[in-house]
């Protein structure tokens, strides 16, 4: 047996490395969250049957509120000239709040990937513990506009975390974007 102020020595040593430690966990445990430096991570509810598909979407803050910087690609031949999507927050209960629904152009050529900050302020007080979901929920193209059917009946199903609804997709004419060809005239053969 070691002698005894050797001992105590010894387990004074550990007794302050064991207080030492234990302070400097308390601190990183109650250490504040760090500093956020204005964007908004969005999550996608993608619809796979849309030409338009989103790979990211972040909310970045701008002078009158949030701006929407997103990018897509067009998986189509057709040039797309716009989208209409729904933000919306998803709360603790897994209750989806529509933040804003708007239509929004812009100009993708065919087959092609870009990045789009859409400029139009969205107003939104961001709280700990909701998710931002984007869903897209139509498509126009200059032939055809692409429209999600019960979109809102989707979303709602995708919060509470029921993946088994898909959405459907419905493909129309574009009647007023399409180009007008006016009908030509018949010219008849003269025998």
């Amino acid at each position: 047996m070691p002698p005894s102020g050797l001992f105590f020595s010894w387990l004074h040593r550990c007794l302050l490395i064991a207080l030492i430690g234990s302070i400097c966990v308390c601190s990183a445990v109650a250490e504040p969250a760090p500093v956020q430096t204005g964007n908004v991570p969005i999550e996608v509810f993608q619809v796979l049957d849309l030409p338009v598909n989103v790979h990211e979407a972040l909310l970045v803050k701008a002078e009158k509120g949030y701006v929407l910087k997103i990018g897509l690609s067009n998986s189509t031949e057709s040039k797309m000239m716009g989208l209409r999507y729904s933000l919306s927050v998803i709360d603790s209960s897994s209750t989806a709040v529509t933040v804003v629904n708007r239509t929004e152009g812009f100009s993708l050529a065919p087959y092609a990937m870009k990045s789009f900050t859409f400029k139009t302020p969205i107003r939104f007080n961001p709280k700990g513990g909701d998710r931002l979901v984007l869903m897209v929920e139509q498509n126009i193209s200059r032939d055809s506009i692409w429209d999600v059917l019960k979109a809102k009946e989707a979303l709602a199903a995708y919060a509470k975390g029921d993946f088994s609804v898909v959405p459907t997709v419905l493909r129309v004419a574009n009647a007023v974007d399409a180009p007008f060809l006016a009908p030509q005239p018949l010219r008849l053969r003269q025998p």
